[in-house]
């Protein structure tokens, strides 16, 4: 009994002191009766001052109003200085900001382009990342693989060069190669052919002694209006260009590879997002993202990365050789930096996925290089 009485008294003692601590502070929530606790008489005088806060609380805010407002009635039609949107300079030289309407034929020729496409990056200074390594780029006469050729000379590598019958381009991106005093391959060719594939693969081992890198960057484009306009050539064309021929080049270099040796294949944003006008060539671009994600998994174990770019707008002989002259003068004015790209901007994301120095723990990713921000 003692014992029971005094549990029952010290229970009692601590309800009442939980009942003490209750009702002190601002967060009390159980209190004598008839009292208020501070909680409350905080509430009774935020409703006093309500509506004076209220009233200058507008008044803050329409005048936050009326400022911005005039401030867009002061605005050209359009936004910009002269009622357009403005093309972004955000390197480490101006840029182009548009072309004049043009059209050529398949495949195009960066020698008959205006302006002629900037590849040769002057601000680009090498450091060795590609030293002692060979490279095979496919489509690499023009455009960025011309670019990508470029660099990977100026960082130490030999390179050769896939391309389909452009000869007078694949010449010069020749000489630009030897002039950052590496050698260079030529290798004319269909990469639809897996014979072509092998030989490519062969000869640029037998000439250099080995291979380090493949940028699988060939391409085949053609617009559409829709689905209809698609015939099942066209549709194989462009599968067997973009897909198959990444598939040929890969499963015949894949043997000559080393640990560290790196696979980049050229996706692009409309295998990201999609497009109304391009539905095979998108389609395509979606699954060379695929392809190399499923490609990295698959070759992760023998330290063979493989990733993708993905260019957004990029001013090259692949886009006039595709669109109407009108539509030429506004390529690339849908971006957010209001302009295509040239092809020297997109090169050192090239070189960063080559280089195990720079990407040694990077495989699987699809870089996007779209100069917008809601590309994906």
């Amino acid at each position: 009994m003692p014992r029971a009485r005094a549990r029952t008294q010290a229970r009692r003692i601590s309800c009442r002191q939980r009942r003490r601590t209750a009702t002190d502070g601002p967060f009390a929530c159980v209190r004598r009766s008839g009292s208020k606790t501070p909680a409350q008489g905080a509430r009774m005088t935020d409703k006093r001052q309500t509506p004076g806060r209220v009233e200058s609380t507008v008044d803050k805010q329409r005048e936050i109003q009326r400022t911005q407002d005039s401030r867009d009635q002061a605005k050209p039609e359009g936004g910009g200085e002269d009622g357009e949107k403005s093309a972004v300079q955000a390197g480490a030289r101006e840029q182009p900001e548009e072309q004049p309407p043009q059209h050529q034929d398949k495949p195009g020729s960066e020698a008959e382009l205006v302006p002629e496409p900037r590849f040769s990056a002057p601000d680009y200074r090498g450091s060795g990342k590609l030293e002692g390594k060979v490279a095979l780029i496919t489509g690499g006469d023009s455009g960025i693989g011309r670019a990508v050729a470029v660099l990977f000379a100026r960082e130490g590598a030999d390179v050769a060069i896939g391309y389909l019958s452009e000869h007078e381009d694949a010449e010069k991106t020749r000489r630009c190669v030897e002039a950052e005093g590496r050698r260079c391959l030529l290798l004319p060719g269909d990469v639809k052919r897996a014979d072509y594939c092998r030989e490519a693969v062969q000869r640029t081992v037998d000439e250099f002694g080995r291979l380090d890198v493949l940028v699988n960057n060939a391409a085949f484009q053609e617009h559409a209006d829709s689905l209809e306009d698609l015939s099942e050539e066209r549709f194989d064309e462009t599968l067997r260009t973009n897909v198959h021929g990444y598939f040929l080049m890969a499963r015949a270099a894949i043997p000559h590879l080393r640990r560290g040796a790196a696979i980049i294949n050229t996706g692009s944003v409309v295998g990201l997002r999609g497009s109304a006008k391009l539905l095979d060539y998108a389609t395509t671009k979606g699954a060379i993202h695929a392809f190399t994600k499923s490609l990295a998994s698959n070759l992760v174990d023998k330290g063979i990365r493989v990733n993708a770019v993905a260019p957004g707008p990029v001013w090259t002989p692949l886009n006039p050789a595709d669109r109407p002259a009108d539509e030429v003068a506004s390529f690339g004015k849908d971006t957010d930096m209001g302009r295509a790209a040239q092809p020297e901007e997109l090169s050192p994301a090239y070189v960063f996925l080559a280089s195990d120095v720079c990407s040694g723990y990077v495989t699987g990713i699809v870089l996007p290089v779209t100069g917008s921000v809601d590309a994906i």
